[in-house]
Order: structure tokens, then C-alpha cells, then sequence
């Protein structure tokens, strides 16, 4: 996967909720908004799906360089962490910060992509 990075932990899906927004923490990240994909699929379709959850998350220093660097940059904010369940085990994924300076043609973007992808990379492998 070109546009994240994932990892498959020994955890239970809330678990490794838990454990990911303590790390994410531990960036400088705070989860903003967390989706329910699951809940939201049966309430609305009346359909079954695994647990699936989309974490928002942001750290506000990097959130404010990027936003006076690129102001059309809120379309790609916050940074979305997916946990979720495949077979028996569970996953956490990230998208990758750097998959935005292929999008945007701004040189001022590319420091803060590298800082923020090394945090959400440290955070993922924390876990």
C-alpha cells in the first residue's frame, strides 16, 4: 500500500484502539473524530461489517504549518488511522503524510509530510 502503512497486532480491536490513541498521544496527536464504520453500516444499510473504526487525528503545531503553507490542505486533514478486524486479527493502518506532496505542488509541504509520517510511524510501530 503505497498511501499508508499498516501493522497486524495481537490485540483486540479495542485494545489496539485504546493503544494506538495512547501513542498517537504520545506524538503530540489528538483523536478529533472516530467513526464507527460497523455501526454506521447497520444503522444505515442494515448491513454486517466487521469492526472497522476511522480514527481523526491532529497534531495542532504541524495542522497550523500546513494549513499557512497550503490553505487548501484541510482537504486532507485531519490524518485518518483505521483499526479494524480481518479474519482473527486486527490491523492499524495510517495514510502516509508524504502521499500528499504527490497531490500538492507546494516544496513548503514536504518538511512538515516527513515529520508528521515519522510520528505516524513511530506511533503504528509502538504498538
Amino acid at each position: 500500500m503505497s498511501y499508508g502503512f499498516s501493522k497486524t497486532v495481537a490485540l483486540s480491536h479495542e485494545q489496539a484502539i485504546v493503544k494506538v490513541t495512547e501513542a498517537l498521544k504520545q506524538e503530540g496527536f489528538g483523536v478529533l473524530t472516530t467513526i464507527d464504520v460497523k455501526e454506521t453500516l447497520q444503522t444505515k444499510l442494515g448491513v454486517e461489517f466487521n469492526k472497522y473504526v476511522i480514527l481523526g487525528a491532529c497534531n495542532p503545531p504541524f495542522a497550523h504549518r500546513a494549513l499557512q503553507a497550503e490553505e487548501e490542505i484541510g482537504l486532507l486533514l485531519p490524518c485518518n488511522i483505521i483499526v479494524y478486524e480481518r479474519e482473527n486479527e486486527t490491523v492499524v493502518s495510517a495514510f502516509n503524510p508524504m502521499s500528499m506532496t504527490k497531490l500538492i505542488d507546494n516544496p513548503a509541504m514536504l518538511p512538515i509530510a516527513e515529520e508528521v509520517t515519522q510520528r505516524l510511524r513511530r506511533a503504528i510501530e509502538a504498538i
